[in-house]
């Protein structure tokens, strides 16, 4: 982050204020991802009236887990797949040589 325009912002979640330096061409970003968490919790609130806000916020950010791990599975499927294909014409052309 050095030599880089950095940011002192204050971001709330669940209720709790979280002071975070950050590039200042992310905290666009990073505000927006503050607003989807916050709005997970209130929903989780909602919907599981008898839990308390440390259970939301639990059950967000597992939502999330699970969100990026589908995708990094799904990354790796498809890096895999193109692996599989290139190690194919590798194998084809090695038995043309032999």
């Amino acid at each position: 982050m050095e030599g880089q325009d950095i940011k002192n912002i204050t971001v709330v979640i669940g209720g709790r204020p979280y002071p975070l330096k950050v590039q200042a061409s992310d905290e666009s970003s990073i505000r927006k991802i503050v607003t989807e968490i916050n709005d997970k919790i209130n929903d989780f609130q909602l919907t599981y009236s008898n839990k308390d806000k440390q259970d939301s916020l639990a059950m967000a950010v597992l939502t999330y887990a699970v969100e990026l791990h589908k995708q990094k599975e799904s990354a790796l499927s498809v890096q895999d797949d193109g692996l599989v294909r290139k190690l194919e014409n590798i194998d084809g052309l090695l038995s043309q040589l032999l």
